[in-house]
């Protein structure tokens, strides 16, 4: 896209506007299960056929939820870690439509930055 600074507002070319494809789709979630090992994590497959996923010391956990998630609207996949006395936690949700590709671009990232303490 080209801005042009000298009048207010913005502009912008023709071919900034031409349409995209977006995947789309809930895609194929081992993409996301395949990323974890029985050596670090504890995989169950509940009675529901959702599958939970957690790190051995409890402070990662990973859900599919491919009906969508009891008690919510339409949460398909649901990642949580645990923080600390001083510094607080996080969780992030998908919907059951996200491309699994997306969870597990993001399920990657946060195993990048964990360490063994």
């Amino acid at each position: 896209m080209t801005v042009d600074v000298a009048r207010p507002g913005f502009s912008t070319t023709v071919e900034a506007l031409r349409l995209r494809s977006w995947q789309l789709g809930p895609g194929q979630p081992t993409l996301v299960t395949d990323q974890f090992c029985a050596e670090d994590f504890d995989l169950i497959v509940d009675d529901r056929a959702d599958v939970h996923v957690s790190s051995k010391d409890g402070r990662f956990y990973l859900g599919w939820f491919p009906l969508g998630r009891p008690g919510t609207d339409g949460e398909g996949w649901k990642l949580a870690v645990t923080g600390t006395a001083k510094v607080p936690g996080y969780h992030v949700s998908f919907d059951t439509e996200t491309p699994a590709e997306i969870v597990a671009a993001t399920v990657a990232r946060i195993l990048a930055t964990s360490q063994p303490i």
